[in-house]
């Protein structure tokens, strides 16, 4: 392992890290500006390595580096029946032991003094703000990051300037493997006498300012004839160019095809230009919908992880991986042969793609994950605006303790999840250089 392996490894790695810090402090800040009483703050899991007690809270970091939490009081309401004067019956069903052991053991931390310093008694849009706080900083993390490569060291953008013209037409399948032979056919652009460094005005007359623009106008077109508005060397020129069908790759997915699209036979211009935030924006937007659809086939992408682990199928690049396999990853950017600045700019967007991940899957509204409380805030909302409409007794706190029997189940999930990643992240990771 080169020592460039292992510099990408580790400052990947304390990216994450750092990310999951900020991710609690997410949590930390609103819950102290609301006056929750909260004991610890920690990143990482397991036994202490160090900490260090500042007023009523403990700051610290775990051995296990696998994620954090600040623990607050009072996180789970009694029974709405719990008097204390009054003898309390026993359940004996094994979910209920637990439950009644989980708010025996919540109970335990609040001093007095506490009553109201505890999370379950706060107004529900205190506990939604509480715990959206940590995704929101994913997400802020996540914007300034892909900013900064955006607004900083710019984006690759086409340009509708012809950078080369195909002499030929050869089927999409066989474009990689193989050059012009004596049979093909000359491309719709070739025929019209297209030449690099012609810059594409407008087709069929339709203006266009960038490449995006011309090519989708190609596509729609299909096979016939069109012309396109070209400047070469300064002066505006119209040439008719005789389009022809062809199944192309799609624009909006690359690994689907497009049948029977309009097709001309130039490539673009690429050039790196700086954005502005309204790009930014834009592509997050583009990013949270795409993040948000993989959440969605987590189950399935983990069938196929599952695979990779121990079938040797080849790992799919675009599938979860652990914070294990993000570290290789960072590895393998490091010791390319790319230059600085490319691996400066790849370390950042993976970086900020890795928060925009974690964001949105924390937002998943089960427990113990955020969201799960946040649905808990959000339903005792809804029940109390309910019982103003109607005029009725305001309702009790939303008992979050009745689902801990399918927090345990999600617990146990993740853990499964997190282990399996690893492991595969060890024995079949996801390359990204050759």
């Amino acid at each position: 392992m080169s020592w460039l392996f292992a510099a990408g490894f580790v400052v990947l790695f304390v990216g994450l890290l750092v990310s999951i810090a900020l991710h609690e402090i997410g949590h930390l800040v609103p819950a102290k500006l609301f006056n929750v009483r909260v004991t610890q703050y920690m990143v990482g899991f397991g036994p202490t390595l160090w900490s260090r007690r500042r007023g009523e809270t403990e700051y610290g970091v775990k051995w296990i580096p696998l994620g954090g939490y600040i623990r607050m009081v009072g996180m789970l309401p009694p029974r709405p029946s719990d008097d204390p004067n009054t003898l309390r019956s026993v359940s004996t069903g094994p979910w209920q032991g637990l439950i009644e052991n989980a708010r025996a053991v919540a109970s335990e931390e609040i001093r007095p003094g506490d009553e109201m310093r505890v999370f379950y008694r706060k107004p529900w849009w205190q506990k939604v703000i509480i715990m959206f706080g940590g995704p929101a900083m994913n997400f802020v993390l996540a914007f300034v990051l892909f900013a900064i490569v955006m607004m900083g060291f710019g984006v690759q953008v086409l340009k509708p300037t012809v950078s080369s013209v195909s002499k030929c037409v050869i089927p999409a399948a066989e474009a990689d493997s193989r050059d012009c032979r004596a049979n093909d056919p000359l491309t719709p652009a070739a025929k019209a006498g297209l030449r690099p460094g012609d810059r594409i005005t407008s087709v069929g007359g339709t203006s266009v300012s960038s490449w995006e623009a011309a090519t989708k106008l190609i596509r729609a077109h299909g096979a016939g004839t069109t012309t396109l508005g070209v400047e070469r060397a300064g002066q505006a020129l119209t040439l008719n160019v005789d389009l022809i069908a062809q199944d192309r790759p799609s624009l909006d997915d690359p690994e689907k095809i497009d049948k029977n699209v309009g097709f001309l036979g130039v490539a673009p211009t690429a050039v790196v230009e700086r954005q502005g935030p309204g790009y930014v924006i834009g592509q997050m937007w583009d990013l949270t919908e795409r993040t948000a659809v993989s959440m969605v086939n987590i189950p399935k992408k983990m069938v196929g992880v599952w695979d990779a682990a121990f079938s040797g199928e080849k790992r799919d690049p675009n599938g979860p991986i652990g914070i294990v396999g993000a570290g290789r990853i960072g590895g393998e950017i490091a010791a390319s042969q790319i230059s600085l600045e490319n691996k400066i700019v790849v370390f950042i967007n993976l970086l900020a793609g890795l928060n925009l991940a974690v964001g949105m899957f924390n937002l998943i509204p089960l427990l113990p994950l955020d969201g799960g409380h946040i649905a808990g805030g959000l339903w005792e909302g809804v029940k109390r605006v309910f019982a103003r409409v109607r005029r009725r007794p305001m309702p009790g706190y939303v008992d979050v303790a009745k689902a801990l029997p399918l927090t345990y189940v999600m617990a146990a999930l993740l853990v499964v999840m997190g282990g399996l990643l690893i492991y595969a992240d060890l024995v079949n990771p996801v390359r990204i250089a050759g």
